[in-house]
């Protein structure tokens, strides 16, 4: 017979519930053992952490003891690795990883897309705190998520960017939202961007050179963007 407790979100953790009269926690490795106090043998837990492999786990307590732990596959996406190839062409030379995921998981994708460095089971308010890091040391940072819990780290970026799937918050922090889940679309920014200044130029030039009257330059430039716009919200349609 199904039991209905009060359910408790613990922001970046996990959740909390009841048993009977037993707490039950399920979420992350640093929730339930650091946070909760959670006692696991050590020797039982290395023998677990050899299981997961690259996976992500998720651990439920009851009471004070570990009843179970879920390890989760979360597969990298198809076009990742050919992106993150084309973003260091674009001039991106240091691609970093800040995630709440385990060691192990986070260490898997790195390995498997070739990303420089990473972080792993990072609270929202410490992938802010990196971020402010790194542009102190005088670099540009943009930032590519889709999580509610994330969007202090999006707003403290120079360049934001929230996937099609993003929830709401990510979206309104963002400055670029997507309007695809696939990671090309990064790319077209780019290819869009290069397009509107090197056309807007052209049409400057031959303005004050006096090859063609300010009207037509307003026109070409209005039709230039109404095009480029036209282009990018194609995803938006049904097919």
């Amino acid at each position: 017979e199904e039991e209905h407790a009060e359910v408790e979100y613990v922001v970046a953790h996990g959740i909390a519930s009841k048993i009977g009269d037993n707490r039950a926690i399920i979420g992350s490795a640093h929730f339930v053992f650091d946070d909760e106090d959670i006692k696991f043998d050590g020797r039982k837990r290395n023998a677990l952490e050899k299981k997961i492999n690259g996976r992500s786990a998720v651990y439920l307590a009851i009471g004070d003891k570990l009843a179970g732990a879920i390890c989760i596959n979360d597969p990298v996406k198809e076009e990742a690795a050919d992106v993150l190839k084309e973003l260091r062409k674009y001039g991106v030379n240091n691609i970093i990883m800040l995630t709440g995921d385990s060691e192990s998981a986070a260490k898997s994708a790195c390995e498997e897309l070739g990303i420089d460095s990473y972080r792993a089971q990072v609270l929202p308010e410490d992938k802010a705190s990196v971020i402010e890091s790194i542009k102190s040391e005088g670099h540009k940072v943009i930032m590519v998520d889709d999580g509610v819990n994330d969007s202090p780290a999006l707003s403290a970026a120079d360049v934001s960017v929230s996937m099609k799937d993003s929830s709401d918050i990510a979206k309104e922090v963002a400055d670029i939202s997507l309007l695809s889940a696939n990671l090309h679309s990064l790319k077209k920014i780019n290819k869009n961007y290069r397009f509107i200044i090197g056309f807007n130029t052209m049409l400057l030039a031959l303005g004050i050179t006096g090859v063609i009257t300010p009207q037509t330059s307003a026109i070409c430039h209005n039709m230039s963007t109404m095009g480029i716009s036209a282009l990018s919200m194609r995803p938006c349609l049904k097919k």
